[in-house]
């Protein structure tokens, strides 16, 4: 918990002034709030007495009415200055959290679901707004009006009838023990059955016409209700347990308002106490209500701000695989890539995706890549980008320097990268296209899809280039969706273009005018080029053959076809799909 105390004061400090000022004008309320009963006791036993005329009565309530309207514009701001540095809290952290996603590795997210991820930025720094906003504001009020009420009970009235009426409400700090361990635990519980609860929904949302081509919407549903219901059930625990905490918070005020009004009434029967003094004390009786029933609130709020605190602190913690090591590196790269006996096993596996591989590439060439599912392509381009890290930095060199010793931003805004899932964001085409250059021109955006031929498609939508797609891209084609990937990295006019399988979806003639769109315009840049089909790498200045992550073939295509071997398999095999289809089409 010291941790999580820590991380909350870390934020507090930054406005320190506000919570100074809405602390101020709280301990102003309940300063005045104190006083009132004071003076309608003094009002009860002037009128008792008949030693106060209606002079002194309207003297008394003008100073109450003064003290009222104090109170409303201390309850403002409070209320203002508190509140609001909740709030400015809440959007840090939250900025802060998205930020720290952004550094994280691949690794990180292989390994974290997307539900889990939103409940953080959700209910968890909902918690935590409570915690430093609500829960601050009712921890030192309730301190605050317990110290000055208690005060005034013993002071101006009876120490002994403040003893009778404040003994039962010691039980309450016993309750406190418990009730704030068991709290935090059922809490954590329930935001972690929320994380799962969130995490299918949005699977299953993404996955909607899945499941609506395999007919599994029932089963989808039983799943889901079967997640539901473990949310409930947490949730339940949570409710019932406030549930038995308030009830026993008011058994315990109102076994003490009872024993106030029997033992204050005998004492102002006997002339211990005026009768104006026993006014004020039942006053006060009901402002400790307050307190003890914050107490309550303050138990829940802490414990479930302390359980959300925890979870942001674990991804604040994260450390990112993919770090600098240096700074002396060149502004830009040319595009010279060398693999040297290239081996690389992922993280939480023994076997290794990629064995002893070992290429050059200059600046200018093209590289292709094709072999069997799984054979290691898609590994191989992620660790061009430095998605992941060799064991031996000097594996991957990119003009001359060990990759590790490039800054990440340089690597970065130096490859541009078409990956398998083409990903689109809700937004218009002409924003996606543009997403990795800002402030690219109209006309840039409209020559680059050009280049990736689907500026034809384009200016056929309802808007053109402002037409707005939908989440993932969802209302475009498959092919629209790739060559639109294309064009984005076109844009970008980076020194190493990778793509990966990034013409699976395109006919034929697309695939060959894009093709030579790309050896026109990146004639002097390095290309990757990551396929199934051997019509996509056939012009390539090298390709690599992988099998079960060994480099089987290498070379030119002519070269590759007269070994005879797993390239020149492929081609025969293909060429006789693309016959077969050809003569079914005629027939």
């Amino acid at each position: 918990m010291k941790q999580e105390i820590k991380l909350a004061f870390h934020y507090i400090r930054r406005y320190g002034w506000m919570y100074l000022l809405g602390i101020a004008a709280l301990l102003a309320v309940d300063v005045f709030q104190v006083i009132i009963p004071r003076m309608t006791g003094q009002i009860t036993d002037g009128l008792t007495s008949q030693t106060l005329g209606m002079p002194g009565v309207w003297q008394i309530a003008l100073r109450i009415l003064l003290m009222g309207l104090v109170v409303a514009i201390g309850r403002f701001g409070w209320r203002y200055f508190l509140f609001g540095a909740s709030r400015l809290i809440e959007r840090d952290l939250r900025n802060d959290m998205f930020s720290h996603l952004e550094t994280l590795s691949q690794n990180y997210f292989n390994q974290h679901k997307t539900g889990d991820l939103m409940a953080h930025f959700t209910n968890d720094l909902q918690a935590v707004r409570q915690l430093l906003g609500m829960t601050i504001i009712t921890t030192f009020d309730a301190s605050v009006m317990l110290i000055l009420v208690l005060t005034n009970m013993i002071r101006f009235i009876s120490p002994r009838l403040t003893l009778v009426a404040v003994l039962p409400m010691i039980a309450i700090i016993f309750g406190d023990i418990f009730f704030g361990k068991a709290m935090h635990r059922r809490f954590l519980a329930r935001q972690e059955a929320f994380s799962e609860l969130t995490d299918y929904v949005q699977e299953s949302v993404s996955g909607i016409r899945v499941i609506k081509a395999f007919v599994q919407e029932r089963k989808q549903l039983r799943a889901f209700a079967r997640v539901n219901q473990n949310t409930q059930n947490k949730n339940m625990a949570v409710v019932r347990l406030v549930s038995l905490v308030f009830p026993l918070l008011d058994l315990v005020i109102g076994f003490s308002m009872l024993l106030t009004l029997l033992y204050g009434g005998k004492l102002a029967i006997d002339g211990e106490i005026t009768l104006g003094q026993f006014v004020a004390f039942n006053s006060y009786v009901d402002m400790l209500v307050w307190p003890m029933i914050a107490v309550g609130e303050c138990i829940s709020s802490i414990s479930q701000g302390m359980a959300s605190l925890k979870r942001i602190r674990a991804i604040l913690q994260e450390k990112p695989e993919i770090t600098d090591e240096s700074d002396g590196t060149p502004q830009h790269l040319k595009g010279n890539i060398t693999l040297n006996h290239l081996t690389f096993t992922y993280p939480d596996s023994t076997l290794p995706v990629l064995q002893d591989i070992t290429l050059t590439v200059q600046a200018g060439e093209t590289l292709a890549i094709i072999g069997r599912t799984g054979s290691g392509k898609t590994t191989l381009a992620s660790l061009i980008e430095r998605l992941y890290d060799t064991e031996d930095p000097g594996m991957i060199c990119m003009d001359g320097i060990p990759l590790r010793l490039i800054p990440l931003s340089v690597l970065h805004e130096d490859i541009a990268y078409v990956p398998q899932d083409h990903f689109l964001f809700s937004d218009t085409v002409a924003n996606n296209i543009a997403f990795g250059k800002a402030g690219a021109s109209r006309e840039e955006i409209e020559q680059a899809a050009m280049d990736a031929c689907v500026h034809d498609n384009i200016i056929e939508f309802p808007k053109g280039y402002d037409t707005l797609l939908g989440e993932r891209g969802v209302t475009i084609s498959g092919g629209q969706k790739q060559r639109t990937s294309i064009a984005r990295a076109l844009l970008r006019n980076a020194p190493v273009l990778i793509m990966d399988d990034a013409l699976s979806a395109v006919d034929t003639d697309t695939e060959e005018q894009i093709l030579q769109n790309l050896r026109r315009l990146r004639s002097s840049q390095t290309t990757i080029l990551i396929a199934h089909r051997i019509s996509t790498i056939q012009h390539a200045d090298h390709i690599l053959v992988l099998d079960e992550g060994k480099m089987a073939e290498y070379g030119t295509h002519q070269e590759l076809m007269a070994l005879h071997g797993i390239y020149r398999s492929i081609w025969e095999k293909q060429q006789l799909e693309r016959q077969l289809h050809e003569e079914g089409g005629e027939a």
